[in-house]
């Protein structure tokens, strides 16, 4: 190419005919010239061949000379002398080698090849005796050994060599190689008798299985089940042995399984796993499970389930004890097996029994105790408790023992760092139920008395209504509010008890007691549902004064608004009107009192200057869209005029960032009546261009364009824009 690169490939396919490296060195050696190949001789009469083999000897006793323990010299020099026929020579170069070299068993090996291929069995057997005796650990001379004699059908003498094998304890692959020969002549008899033998050597599982699989393959059922059973006795009750024993027990029962035992095999299952260590007997329990899916019942079948969750479960919290999440699951499993024990109308024996694992798991689970005094970590452990004592109570029935376990949760709890009102609260609850109603009591008044907080209040005051008891709420209202002045929903708790007991004396001196309270959290309730009260009793004088305090005290834009809104809407006739009238019934319906727009707008004009005074543009402008939804609800059309004029405009002004120096647009929110006051004519002015700009754009496309030049339409916006300039600077730059 032009420009010296390599040609680009287009073409990445293979080849379609691949020459592999073997062809390669073929071909070379073939393809080598007539002057760089070795070569040939002929020998033409037995003097050359005499010659010839004089000279190879030579050269072989050469090599061997300068290395001597180089086992490959001594085979190619014995393998060549058995390629001429002169074996007793080739016998003497591997004696001669086998002196150098006894325990090389590539050398022994070829020695015994090369007697097999001159046919000299004899010869071929004294070697393998000679070898097996002096390396009787290497497999492969046995097995060669016993591959010639069975080879010549000397199916005695291969039985013989095996013997021989076998009292060196070989392994597994040795013993299943004499079986399978016994095998191929039906010596059945004697292939229990190895088996025998070798689970005497290696009493393993897989041993012992192995052994009843074939008793079961020829028939002697009694003889299978002989040797599993002395297999399991074999491992007996030792933990790590009835581990080992697992494939037993599950050959065993898949053997009376396919037999179509199947009350057998259910029995050799359920005894195996009431030997085995839940955490252990994982394989089991799913052979188990199969099992019972294909032959068993529903409750069967269940029970298993259960017992292979517990198992994961186990192995769960053996990995991590303070998983509580494990510990619920695990609880609600063993109380699900409870139930469906009860369901089914197990025996009291059995019944008796599932409670026990049900407080086993619990016991287990309470004995978790969380690291520290830190509260987010004490708040599972704590349900843990708390499901353990609804247990014994509603299922066990033992009311003893869950009023000591309520007991002991919270001598558990370090109540000077944190407490939790739930227990408390069931715990008093619990008594109720029980009717000690004075042992609840006591419960709760030490919870207040230890660690106070409003929970306990809550639950020890939700406890009195329900048993009816108003002055003990009371009570409890007045300690409550000692303990936390600062909380209005108590404040407006115990307003409304007050008012459901129709005490509206004491109701009016709780709000304004609340009220009063100087540090009080989100007091805007607590004003509110003061001025509900009085509203729902139809008392719109004491509700209007309590308005004008709270617009003293607040002026916030949302009280006046609510302010306004509570003048313009109708109320109740006050109770004593209603009572009077006979119409106290509270399915009959309450007649109600008109509101005054009139003085809804006098609010809403105090609350315009108020805001203006404090110069809240904002909630001015909030306040006149209020104003104008109530102008066009309820107002009349020169009402909604007024305050429409009252609305604030709102122009773009341009300037100059100080820190950028880019051209930033800003709006200005300006109020006619401020602007009216400060620059009469330049806001008139600005007014006139806002609105002649608000009708062109009512007006068509087409119309617009053709009535207003773009020259003068651009001169308008000009000077709207300086208006605009010089408004928001006369007035400090807002």
């Amino acid at each position: 190419m032009q420009d010296g690169r390599a040609p680009r490939v287009k073409n990445r396919a293979p080849a379609a005919i691949q020459i592999t490296a073997e062809q390669l060195l073929r071909e070379a050696q073939e393809r080598q010239e007539s002057q760089f190949r070795a070569p040939k001789q002929r020998v033409e009469d037995f003097e050359e061949l005499h010659e010839y083999r004089g000279r190879k000897r030579k050269e072989y006793e050469e090599r061997i000379r300068r290395t001597r323990g180089n086992i490959k010299e001594w085979l190619q020099y014995a393998n060549w002398e058995a390629s001429q026929n002169e074996f007793a020579r080739s016998r003497s170069v591997f004696e001669r080698a086998l002196d150098v070299d006894p325990r090389s068993v590539q050398l022994w090996l070829s020695y015994t090849e090369m007697e097999l291929k001159s046919r000299n069995v004899q010869h071929s057997r004294n070697l393998f005796d000679r070898a097996v005796t002096l390396l009787p650990r290497v497999d492969q001379l046995w097995y060669k050994y016993v591959y010639l004699e069975e080879l010549l059908q000397n199916i005695p003498g291969a039985r013989q060599v095996f013997e021989r094998w076998m009292q060196w304890e070989p392994d597994d692959k040795a013993w299943q190689a004499y079986i399978k020969m016994e095998e191929r002549y039906n010596e059945l008899d004697r292939v229990s008798t190895i088996y025998e033998r070798w689970v005497g050597v290696r009493p393993e599982p897989r041993v012992w299985v192995k052994w009843g699989k074939f008793e079961e393959e020829r028939g002697r059922l009694d003889k299978a089940r002989e040797v599993f059973q002395t297999a399991l006795e074999f491992f007996g009750d030792d933990e790590q042995q009835v581990e080992k024993a697992q494939a037993v027990f599950n050959a065993f029962a898949r053997m009376e399984t396919r037999l179509k035992e199947y009350e057998r095999a259910r029995v050799i299952y359920k005894f195996a796993l009431s030997r085995l260590p839940r955490s252990k007997s994982g394989s089991l329990y799913a052979a188990y499970t199969k099992f019972e899916k294909q032959h068993g019942t529903r409750t069967s079948l269940e029970s298993t389930v259960i017992g292979k969750r517990r198992i994961q479960y186990e192995e769960e919290l053996a990995h991590d004890g303070r998983n509580y999440d494990v510990w619920f699951d695990y609880a609600r499993l063993e109380e699900g097996a409870v139930s469906d024990l009860v369901e089914e109308g197990a025996t009291a024996e059995e019944e008796q029994a599932a409670y026990s694992r049900v407080r086993e798991v619990y016991e287990r689970a309470v004995a978790q105790v969380p690291p520290g005094h830190e509260k987010r970590h004490w708040r599972r452990y704590i349900f843990l408790w708390l499901y353990y004592a609804l247990f014994e109570e509603i299922e066990s029935k033992d009311y003893a023992r869950a009023r000591q376990i309520y007991q002991t949760a919270i001598k558990l709890v370090p109540h000077k760092q944190f407490t939790f009102a739930k227990l408390w609260i069931m715990f008093a609850r619990f008594e109720v139920r029980q009717l000690d109603l004075p042992a609840a009591r006591k419960i709760l008044g030490a919870a207040i008395g230890i660690c106070p907080k409003e929970a306990l209040f809550k639950g020890y005051i939700q406890l009195e209504l329900d048993l009816r008891e108003f002055d003990r709420v009371r009570t409890l209202y007045e300690k409550y509010l000692e303990f936390d002045p600062t909380n209005s929903a108590a404040w407006i708790k115990f307003s409304e008890l007050e008012t459901q007991l129709e005490d509206f004396n004491r109701t009016r001196a709780i709000f304004e007691l609340g009220v009063a309270q100087s540090p009080l959290s989100m007091p805007e309730l607590l004003w509110k549902a003061y001025i509900d009260f009085e509203i729902d009793e139809g008392e719109r004088e004491k509700a209007r004064a309590l308005f004008e305090r709270l617009v003293a005290l607040s002026g916030h834009v949302k009280v006046w608004m609510s302010y306004a809104a509570f003048e313009a809407e109708p109320i109740p006739i006050p109770r004593a009107q209603r009572e009077d009238e006979g119409e106290d019934d509270e399915e009959a319906e309450v007649k109600m009192v008109e509101g005054d727009p009139d003085l809804a707008r006098q609010v809403y004009e105090r609350a315009y200057k108020d805001l203006k005074n404090k110069g809240l543009k904002d909630e001015r402008v909030v306040l006149l869209k209020h104003w104008e939804t109530f102008e066009r609800e309820r107002g009349s059309q020169t009402g909604l005029a007024k305050v429409q004029g009252m609305m604030p405009i709102t122009t773009r002004k341009r300037r100059t960032d100080e820190e950028t120096g880019q051209l930033v647009e800003e709006h200005v929110i300006s109020f006619p009546d401020d602007e009216r006051e400060a620059h009469p004519t330049s806001f008139k002015f600005l007014q006139m261009a806002h609105a002649w700009k608000t009708s062109q754009a009512k007006k068509p496309a087409d119309v617009a364009a053709v009535s207003v030049p773009p020259k003068i339409a651009q001169a308008d916006e000009q000077m709207e824009e300086d208006a605009s300039s010089d408004v928001a600077s006369s007035h400090g730059g807002e």
